[in-house]
């Protein structure tokens, strides 16, 4: 199947280029398409937080290439360029709480520092590691759409109806995709009868994004507003509600765009399956629970206006941008390194053990 994922990538989001971050901007999306570059840390943690580019994995990836071009400019620099680095590092990091993905490649730009040998050059050995996480999130896509339709298979061999949320494609990573990698998977071998993806609020990445990325796919979609959810479970025949995760903690846990939540008590109630997608980099084992993810909340104007224009009634408004999905509403989660079945504190902790499969 590796060979015919390959062949089906179409999209990418970012793209490092002569030294330069490149971004396609995804707020643009899908009227028209914007590539935007960045020189410094201080711009890429500005294009995360204004959400040029999103996804827990996409977001990680940029974050290292900010490193790297943080390095340069440092050591070019006169005084102690590892101590002005960790301004920048401080930058990238607080450009947004929830994806511990960001926080992930930070720690792996700032390990692989940590190695430098004696007369060793940090910009190239720093931009060799950006390039790894690069392709690594790439490979973990590829493992993960295998393991992922395996276990559809194996509930059900014909052609199904899946409901989806946010965007997980590739304008959410370094590569194929985590849940809608799954879905295109799961197309490929004919498993796939229609996709019904919510449109997402506030930010419409539903809609937006992940409806254009699988029209260029040739995936037979439906777009439905988020509040049809039940009806579409009791309607439509849904087998697999299929997301991915911005964090999942050591119990199980999952940390995903708002509205997820809901979206496992509904499965629940009707009988529908709940697949998480999501490569190793999401598991923070550190945090015992869902409890002790921080969950970002962004402006109240993103509810509030279109366009810059207000709408709405003059009220104060609630943004939250993720939820928490308790372990016990989650069928499996599903990594680069396997399945996690029913998942609990002792299962996420065997699977961290494991080696990469791929």
């Amino acid at each position: 199947m590796r060979e015919r994922l390959l062949a089906a990538e179409s999209v990418k989001s970012i793209e490092w280029a002569d030294g330069r971050l490149n971004l396609l901007d995804q707020r643009k999306l899908p009227i028209k398409e914007v590539w935007l570059g960045y020189d410094s840390a201080a711009s890429v943690a500005g294009a995360i937080r204004d959400m040029v580019v999103r996804g827990a994995p996409a977001i990680g990836i940029s974050a290292a290439y900010g490193v790297v071009l943080a390095i340069r400019a440092r050591t070019a620099g006169d005084g102690d360029w590892r101590q002005a680095l960790e301004e920048d590092f401080k930058v990238l990091a607080d450009s947004r709480p929830t994806a511990v993905n960001l926080f992930w490649a930070l720690n792996q730009m700032r390990e692989r520092l940590a190695r430098l040998k004696p007369g060793e050059d940090p910009c190239a050995a720093l931009e060799a590691q950006a390039i790894s996480i690069h392709e690594s999130d790439r490979e973990a896509n590829l493992a993960m759409a295998q393991f992922g339709v395996e276990l559809i298979r194996r509930h059900q061999g014909n052609p199904q109806n899946f409901l989806t949320h946010c965007n997980t494609g590739a304008l959410a990573t370094g590569g194929f995709g985590t849940a809608l990698g799954v879905l295109r998977a799961a197309h490929l071998e004919g498993l796939v009868e229609r996709v019904y993806v919510d449109e997402t609020r506030p930010w419409l990445q539903g809609s937006r994004l992940t409806a254009w990325e699988l029209l260029g796919d040739g995936v037979p979609a439906t777009l439905n507003v988020d509040s049809a959810a039940a009806h579409l479970m009791k309607s439509k025949g849904i087998s697999w509600v299929v997301v991915g995760a911005d964090r999942i903690t050591g119990n199980g846990d999952v940390a995903n765009k708002i509205g997820t939540y809901q979206l496992a008590v509904l499965a629940m109630h009707h009988g529908v399956r709940f697949m998480v997608v999501a490569p190793s980099s999401t598991i923070d084992m550190v945090l015992e629970s869902g409890d002790d993810i921080p969950i970002e909340e962004r402006a109240g104007s993103e509810l509030l206006e279109v366009d810059g224009r207000r709408f709405a009634a003059n009220v104060e408004a609630f943004n939250p941008v993720f939820d928490v999905t308790p372990a016990d509403l989650i069928d499996a989660i599903v990594t680069e390194k396997g399945v996690v079945e029913r998942p609990n504190a002792a299962k996420m902790s065997a699977l961290m053990s494991r080696k990469r499969l791929h």
